[in-house]
């Protein structure tokens, strides 16, 4: 068994245009400031951290590890949820991704497609350079549009979209692997890769690849009403990362899973600061202290209610408190005495 390293934060959603969250430094002081220990950092803001210049300069990520360490901070993973969701993302969705993307490759498909896969693969050199044993994504949702089937799908349709986004994955896993780090992918909605069937098949299509791994968040599971706990019973062996998120399910009349178009104040499933949701992470800290789960447990900040400042320092306060200090040996060691056969057979009464 593992003690679980933590707490750690997401950036995401904390960068913003204004002091203290719009450059690294100022962002490592608070981060260090509420508690935390690591920082998992996005790729998508230069100003933060600027992932061309990690792929090509090891003085440039040893001036960002000893910003970090400065603060008693340290890298957990580097994160591509946006060029990862673009990747896979089926060509309705464009306009929409667009805003993920320089202008130079908006309006253009096959310009997405290159800038998706140039920015996963100058990850994959940052996190070597960096010396990363992980790294965390979304896996991207061709079939998306078709999840609910209504009309009914073609047959193949499934085993096309998954070859597909396996081929388009597969060059980016190698790279990974040469890395020497593992690609947790988020199994999140909009995602075709957002359960435990669907990451089956998408490890299947790889070749059972062994770099692809899962980037484990109940709060997606739980609000797709999957048994979170028996998950981490079935999937241990491939969770790589932990986000440590909360949410809530409130029964409504209106609406429920799909969320009939409504903000997220008003949905019936709802994202939570950790202990405000229905999550037992009693449950979820103890599954994956038994397992050896030798990663971050870090948090993801998507609360419709709480202020996020107060999110941060009370999530790195219930991460520190859920850390299980795992024991160095049995604690019935000492009444077991030594066995041998004949001794063992004695006690049986097998003379």
């Amino acid at each position: 068994m593992k003690t679980i390293d933590g707490p750690g934060v997401f950036l995401a959603q904390f960068i913003a245009p204004e002091p203290p969250f719009d450059r690294l430094g100022t962002l490592a002081a608070w981060a260090a400031e509420k508690g935390f220990r690591a920082v998992q950092l996005p790729t998508f803001n230069a100003a933060i951290f600027d992932v061309e210049k990690a792929a090509e300069s090891g003085a440039y990520c040893d001036e960002v590890k000893g910003l970090l360490a400065g603060h008693g901070l340290v890298i957990s993973e580097l994160s591509t949820h946006r060029p990862g969701h673009v990747l896979g993302s089926h060509s309705v969705y464009g306009e929409i991704v667009d805003v993920f993307l320089p202008p130079q490759a908006r309006g253009n498909p096959p310009a997405r497609m290159a800038w998706a896969t140039d920015q996963l693969l100058l990850a994959a050199r940052a996190t070597k350079r960096l010396g990363l044993a992980r790294h965390v994504t979304m896996s991207g949702g061709l079939l998306w549009p078709f999840l609910y089937p209504y009309p009914p799908r073609p047959q193949g349709l499934v085993e096309e979209a998954f070859a597909e986004l396996a081929r388009r994955w597969r060059p980016i896993l190698d790279a990974f692997d040469a890395a020497g780090s593992t690609v947790g992918f988020e199994l999140h909605p909009g995602e075709d890769v957002h359960d435990g069937a669907s990451f089956e098949r998408f490890l299947a299509a790889t070749g059972n690849h062994a770099r692809v791994g899962i980037l484990y968040d109940p709060s997606h599971l739980f609000l797709q009403h999957i048994d979170y706990g028996r998950f981490i019973d079935v999937y241990h062996q491939r969770i790589t990362a932990f986000h440590v998120k909360d949410a809530e399910w409130n029964a409504s009349p209106k609406t429920g899973v799909y969320a009939g178009y409504v903000e997220w104040m008003d949905r019936a499933g709802r994202f939570r600061s950790p202990g405000d949701g229905d999550i037992d992470f009693n449950l979820i800290f103890s599954k994956l202290a038994q397992y050896g789960y030798a990663g971050w447990a870090s948090l993801e900040w998507e609360c419709c209610l709480k202020h996020p400042d107060d999110g941060a320092r009370e999530g790195a306060q219930f991460i520190r408190d859920h850390i299980i200090r795992v024991q160095s040996r049995e604690f019935d060691a000492g009444m077991k005495g030594r066995g041998s056969t004949a001794r063992n057979r004695n006690i049986l009464g097998l003379y």
